[in-house]
């Protein structure tokens, strides 16, 4: 016997019943994006290497270790297995010249990878779902993400998530507050761990998002982003928190939320529980106004996030919160094998007329179709609302019996089978 190969560590199968919940929240996805006016863009899984690089910044935690990266065997090409999807869809847009008309709303699904450790809601393919506003500037956009987001919320059930926001200003801004922050940290580094020694003069804003509790007391102390902020900077921050006011959205200001890209400016965000212990971030985004440009496109304003799905759909269970499951709406009871062709017929006529018919099949046809009893029993266990009895006796009568299976579906009848309307509208 061959050695039983299994799913590597990580990456996960998604099987019935628990898909159903995926379909569901991809379905609730989709219908609020149509309300919003933004359209589906779909990207390869796999791309050059050095728009990652590029795009989310060399010493990101990304690119640094997480990124499963590959040199093509054919032609010696440097491709990664995407790790987000910002920068593909940034790629897609700049390539094919989609905002030469203006801008973009645009929404993806996909899969993502990361080579880190397995843990709950964090594995090494994930899922994600993301929202994209591409050539637009203004703060209005930044607000209705939000808003799309929160909304989204709302629809799924979902409790307990709160919002932070930040603004980090523009590249000038941040460089003095770095230059500062830099002289702050090399005065403390005492109380520094290792990766804050090592991020102190390559990525010093991410010493500011550390969990250390060692470090805390330190860090609070340090240099604030927002006192070095301009005019136009604190304009544009201020008009996206009277919009969500106004639309009675709360938040809080996070002045150490930066993100884990480089590639942000101005308004940053994220959507937190405290229910799903560490992993508490469910959403996250913000604007990108150099991103295009560094990839190599024509320079354009982009705001945007992204929702980690299998956090979403845990975070849905942890609340206790009724996700359903699909169902047929008849099971097809045939006791032989001489009843298949019209019966397969019939079945397959009200599939036409969009009605759900699950078929009996045995798992051995030698033994036969099986007892009434069992399929009977099989019918019960689908969840169906009505069995459809295919017995020698109706069907020499040219018609089914429609048997009601579940509390208020009425009394049991004969409709002739050559009356599909009739069937359909019983079965309704």
């Amino acid at each position: 016997m061959s050695e039983k190969l299994v799913a590597i560590k990580g990456m996960n199968d998604i099987l019935p019943p628990d898909s159903a919940r995926w379909e569901w929240l991809e379905e609730k996805v989709r219908g609020l994006m149509a309300r919003y006016a933004y359209r589906n863009i779909r990207t390869p899984i796999v791309e050059p290497t050095p728009l990652f690089v590029r795009g989310l910044g060399e010493v990101t935690d990304i690119v640094e270790k997480e990124m499963y990266s590959f040199e093509d065997k054919l032609n010696g090409d440097k491709l990664t297995l995407r790790p987000e999807n910002t920068a593909g869809v940034v790629r897609a847009v700049a390539e094919h010249s989609m905002l030469y008309e203006g801008g973009k709303r645009l929404y993806y699904m996909g899969p993502m990878f990361r080579h880190e450790r397995p843990q709950r809601g964090r594995y090494r393919q994930f899922h994600q779902i993301g929202a994209e506003a591409l050539g637009f500037s203004g703060a209005e956009v930044d607000a209705e993400l939000i808003l799309l987001a929160d909304q989204l919320w709302k629809e799924l059930g979902i409790k307990d998530v709160r919002l932070e926001l930040n603004s980090l200003g523009q590249p000038e801004e941040r460089k003095a507050h770095r230059a500062a922050l830099i002289a702050y940290l090399e005065q403390h580094t005492d109380v520094m761990d290792e990766e804050a020694k090592r991020r102190l003069h390559t990525n010093p804003l991410r010493i500011l998002d550390t969990k250390n509790p060692a470090m805390q007391e330190m860090v609070n102390a340090a240099p604030k982003l927002m006192d070095f902020l301009g005019e136009a900077s604190l304009s544009h921050f201020a008009q996206v928190k009277v919009i969500l006011t106004a639309n009675n959205v709360s938040f809080t200001i996070n002045p150490r939320l930066v993100r884990g890209m480089d590639y942000y400016n101005l308004t940053v965000f994220e959507f937190i529980t405290t229910s799903l212990g560490a992993q508490g971030t469910i959403c996250g985004g913000g604007r990108y106004d150099y991103l295009i440009e560094m990839i190599g496109g024509k320079a354009a304003p982009a705001v945007g996030w992204a929702l980690g799905v299998e956090r979403v759909l845990e975070l849905i269970k942890e609340q206790g919160l009724t996700v359903p499951q699909p169902v047929p709406d008849a099971y097809a009871v045939i006791p032989g094998a001489a009843a298949l062709p019209v019966a397969i017929g019939c079945i397959q006529a009200l599939r036409a007329s969009g009605l759900s018919v699950q078929m009996h099949a045995p798992a051995n046809s030698a033994d036969g179709m099986g007892s009434f009893k069992s399929q009977f029993k099989k019918a019960d266990g689908s969840g169906a609302k009505f069995a459809l009895i295919f017995g020698s006796d109706e069907l020499a009568a040219g018609k089914v019996a429609v048997k009601p299976l579940r509390e208020g579906g009425g009394e049991q009848q004969l409709i002739a089978l050559s009356d599909i309307n009739e069937l359909v509208t019983a079965l309704r």
